[in-house]
């Protein structure tokens, strides 16, 4: 069931886009990414926009050739086999797991204001949680335009850093390596960085499933992406000039950009800083994932791996009962104290799984749908559609890497375990007969038809 009233446009994907990149990870990684490359994080955060871009190349490269409403789901239901189709059902329904990291974000910029409110840490988090869940109730345009008000919010935070900070930095010096704090620990240094910036500068690409609530998907979704990725990048590699270039690398290295700007801005701007920049872009993100969720969640319900009471809506569309569950599952890592860095991790590296296989598949799509691949929306060249493909997939395999080394044991054997338990819950599933191989082949078949039909209208 799509969701009713006026669809979305190029603007309102870009704010989403943009709103969604710049996030909870640009003020917790950019201390850790100085930390590995020093002054070189302009460049590392510069390159790594592009570089998450590719390792989600899938979603551009499906949401070009089809409308595909249900999001990342329905594409992975059009390639995999059942079982596979059910891990991936699972690890959507898991990833809201990253709801809770947001959360447990913006309690702890709220504690750098008022510190007694680490006293009440979990049911702070909880609040914020259900705040967002709230705001999704409108719909996914009101999503879109309190995160657009949002998105100003922390522009105007994140400009202000910049304008105050650009000229304290001593730019003669800046790129010089004399001192060897531009490549820091050389070019081993610099790929450690990148990949420690990776979850910051991702959330540009993954709005395939806005399909159906957006005018002219096919050129609108993947152009907003490339148009957000580029603001987000220069908008990085500004923080990253100011965050690594005035004050010593003792006092930034591993820390949050708030140090700088409070070096660098009166108190009542680094207020802001902290409300405006650091508060509003975890918000941004958090509400972002809320609306990349909706469509992918609700087709979950639909191919029956959730009983079907899960497919309810109200009148004007909103999967209410679906809504719930999500917010009852990002409860989770609240209530059993997961840290911000093991929820990333529990998120990611099921998604970057499902990625690389997906970035494979996106070779033979020129060849199984030719028609479809002559009216795609990026007019890239077959070469060069072929090597972001390939691409994509050797910077998911990196990013799996890097996060799995970085976790401590309790995370990473909560990593191992979700994982066996997404594979083992649609086995037996499958084997009980409680979902029909037959049913999910007609529901794969029809949700090639649809992304061709919906492809034909939109051509």
């Amino acid at each position: 069931m799509e969701e009713k009233g006026k669809k979305l446009g190029l603007l309102n994907l870009i704010g989403l886009c943009v709103g969604g990149g710049i996030g909870t990870g640009i003020f917790i990684m950019m201390g850790s990414g100085i930390a590995y490359g020093g002054r070189s994080i302009v460049l590392v955060c510069s390159i790594g926009c592009v570089y998450m871009l590719l390792a989600f190349w899938n979603s551009l490269a499906f949401g070009s050739m089809f409308v595909l409403p249900g999001g990342d789901y329905a594409a992975r239901s059009m390639v995999f086999p059942p079982l596979l189709t059910g891990v991936s059902a699972w690890f959507q329904i898991a990833s809201a797991f990253v709801l809770a990291g947001h959360s447990l974000a913006i309690t702890q910029f709220v504690e750098q204001l008022w510190p007694q409110v680490s006293n009440f840490q979990m049911p702070f988090s909880v609040l914020v949680l259900t705040l967002g869940f709230v705001c999704t109730i409108r719909g996914s345009r009101m999503l879109t335009l309190i995160e657009n008000l949002i998105t100003v919010t922390l522009l105007v935070s994140l400009g202000m850093f910049i304008v105050f900070g650009v000229p304290q930095v001593d730019a003669a010096s800046f790129f010089s390596n004399a001192d060897g704090g531009f490549w820091r620990d050389g070019f081993g240094g610099f790929m450690a960085s990148l990949s420690m910036m990776s979850f910051a500068c991702m959330g540009t690409s993954a709005m395939i499933s806005m399909g159906g609530v957006t005018r002219n998907p096919k050129r609108t979704i993947p152009l907003a992406s490339i148009l957000a990725t580029v603001v987000v990048a220069v908008v990085y590699a500004l923080m990253g000039y100011v965050a690594s270039g005035i004050l010593p690398y003792e006092q930034v290295a591993g820390q949050n950009i708030s140090v700088t700007a409070e070096a660098i801005l009166p108190r009542g701007l680094y207020v802001f800083f902290v409300v405006g920049g650091g508060i509003c872009a975890v918000a941004s993100t958090m509400l972002g994932v809320m609306a990349y969720l909706r469509a992918p969640i609700l087709r979950v319900a639909e191919d029956g791996w959730l009983p079907s009471v899960f497919t309810k809506t109200t009148k004007g569309g909103y999967p209410w009962v679906m809504y719930l569950v999500l917010y009852v599952v990002s409860l989770i890592p609240l209530v059993t104290g997961l840290d911000i860095e093991g929820v990333v991790g529990n998120t990611m590296i099921p998604t970057m799984i499902l990625n690389i296989f997906m970035n494979l598949y996106c070779l033979r799509l020129p060849k199984l749908y030719p028609e479809q691949w002559e009216k795609r929306g990026l007019r890239f060249p077959k070469w060069v559609w072929n090597l972001c493909s390939v691409a994509g997939s050797v910077f998911g395999i990196m990013i799996i890497y890097n996060l799995f080394i970085n976790l401590d044991f309790k995370a990473a054997a909560l990593c191992v375990g979700e994982i066996v338990v997404m594979f083992i819950i649609p086995l037996i599933t499958l084997k009980m007969k409680w979902v029909s191989p037959d049913v999910l082949a007609a529901r794969k078949q029809e949700t090639i038809e649809r992304a061709l039909v919906d492809t034909e209208n939109e051509g």
